[in-house]
């Protein structure tokens, strides 16, 4: 049986650190992303992201705004927390928003400061837990990502990692979906998402693959109260190989005959559920 080494990714860090090689942040001070801003727009979503606390530059308003509860919430929430209460043209607002119907207000919020993955690991460990990861392979929709977010908060897990290509990332859009639980959950971004998996099983964690092709359903797997990384592939493609080659089991959900396949966000939440159901055991 694999052993998580509660210390091993704090080991090597200061192992790396001795010898001259860079540091990367710690869970303190993450790595910052080079994204632009993005734009939360909508009066419903905006208000749902500051009283969530999520991270915000400005709130632009449109001049004759027809003002509602939600308005003046939302801008009475920001001149609490400080943000910048800036007068716009509706002009603007669209530019701003790109699309998104706006109702006249949007927030702006910085580039997302990603994680390493072994902070989540870490994370576990500070809280005295057993470690439950979700990875993300080829999930592009922010959307996705965002309800991703949600079943991760409300069922327990230390994070979600996403690689740095061909993946979506923290975007307005993830964060509107998500209904501000993004900013109590730590998303971590790696460069070769296979070779994080493989550290990751290096260190005491157990992979397991979420794909329609599965050999075992998930129910029956016997490792759900273990270490773990939960990996959901992209719909339709599933996992890709290379991720699949890394898993230690690939399971799938079980469903009727006639059922479609499930995206990638409903996908989640079940595994999710079944992972916190077993460990409540």
């Amino acid at each position: 049986m694999r052993h998580w080494y509660k210390d091993k990714a704090r080991t090597e860090r200061i192992a790396r650190e001795e010898q001259g090689g860079a540091r990367r942040p710690g869970p303190g001070r993450q790595r910052r992303s080079e994204d632009a801003p993005e734009y939360i727009g909508g009066r419903n979503p905006v208000l749902e992201a500051l009283q969530a606390g999520v991270p915000a530059n400005a709130l632009y308003v449109a001049q004759r705004i027809d003002s509602d509860d939600r308005v003046r919430d939302s801008i009475k929430i920001a001149a609490q927390r400080g943000i910048a209460l800036l007068e716009s043209t509706r002009d603007k607002l669209d530019r701003l928003a790109e699309g998104v119907v706006h109702q006249g207000i949007a927030l702006q919020i910085p580039a997302y400061d990603y994680a390493h993955p072994s902070d989540l690991v870490e994370l576990a460990h500070d809280a005295a837990e057993t470690p439950l990861i979700v990875a993300l392979d080829s999930v592009t929709d922010p959307r996705n990502l965002g309800a991703i977010a949600r079943s991760a908060t409300a069922f327990g897990a230390h994070g979600l990692l996403i690689p740095s290509r061909r993946s979506a990332g923290v975007t307005g859009g993830a964060w509107k979906t998500s209904a501000g639980t993004l900013a109590n959950l730590r998303v971590a971004r790696a460069a070769n998402l296979t070779a994080a998996l493989r550290d990751y099983r290096e260190a005491g964690l157990f992979v397991i693959g979420l794909d329609g092709a599965g050999e075992t359903d998930l129910g029956d797997v016997d490792l759900l109260t273990e270490p773990l990384v939960v990996v959901v592939g992209s719909e339709g493609k599933g996992l890709s190989r290379l991720v699949r080659e890394h898993c230690d089991v690939v399971a799938r959900i079980p469903m009727q005959a006639a059922a479609e396949s499930l995206n990638a966000g409903v996908a989640a939440g079940v595994a999710l559920y079944e992972v916190a159901r077993h460990r409540r055991l």
